[in-house]
């Protein structure tokens, strides 16, 4: 479960501010899979930090219960003075996981053989991505956050990543960005739109495309 309370997120510019949410109370629907959507520059990426706990709200509280991953491929929360391995060890003691075993596993999904041991501050944006999205299947969240970012890496390391999140898919539920509209078709059961600071959820999913493609002047027969 996770709850906004009087929330409110925005972001200092030169003049002014520049506001993602303004006193949103919201509570988002459990054990749905969520696809979240809005214009470009609404703040969706925000939205998914604050969901994740990665990024505190400026005003307001959220609450949640249950274990939420970070966003998928999303390497920021790593120690760049640190080895992969000591990243790994890290943040498996932060959500109570297996040591053993998500090295383990992480060691053979994201295939970096011998730059596991080195600082993260050498790994290529590609190497940090397979890093960070093989962590991330191998802790076991109640719900997976998705930004775009489905797989990574070279045909045969995509393939392998997709069966993955789909066995996770099983047993797990996700709240999805993207402004693809057959994958939010694939994965989604409900939009969640972010329009003008506000929430707006749609229990239909055709209607929220349509709203959306509406709002952002979209072509409402395009599949994508």
């Amino acid at each position: 479960m996770i709850q906004f309370i009087d929330v409110s997120k925005y972001y200092p510019l030169k003049r002014g501010y520049r506001v993602i949410m303004d006193r949103v109370s919201f509570r988002f629907p459990e054990h749905r899979n969520i696809g979240i959507l809005g214009r470009n520059g609404a703040g969706k990426s925000t939205l998914l930090r604050m969901i994740a706990g990665s990024e505190p709200p400026d005003e307001g509280m959220i609450r949640r219960t249950g274990k939420f991953s970070w966003p998928l491929g999303f390497s920021g929360g790593f120690n760049a003075n640190l080895s992969g391995e000591e990243n790994l060890r890290f943040i498996a003691r932060i959500y109570d996981a297996d040591l053993r075993q998500v090295t383990e596993y992480v060691r053979e999904f994201a295939e970096l053989g011998r730059a596991m041991n080195e600082p993260i501050k050498s790994y290529s944006n590609g190497m940090r991505a397979r890093l960070s999205f093989g962590l991330s299947l191998a802790i076991d969240f109640d719900v997976y956050l998705i930004d775009e970012v489905m797989a990574v890496g070279d045909p045969s390391f995509r393939k392998k990543s997709r069966a993955a999140f789909e066995e996770r898919r099983q047993r797990a539920n996700m709240i999805l960005v993207s402004h693809n509209m057959n994958t939010i078709r694939e994965y989604a059961d409900i939009i969640i739109m972010l329009h003008e600071q506000r929430l707006m959820v749609y229990e239909d999913l055709e209607l929220g495309i349509r709203t959306y493609k509406r709002l952002t002047g979209g072509d409402e027969n395009d599949p994508t």
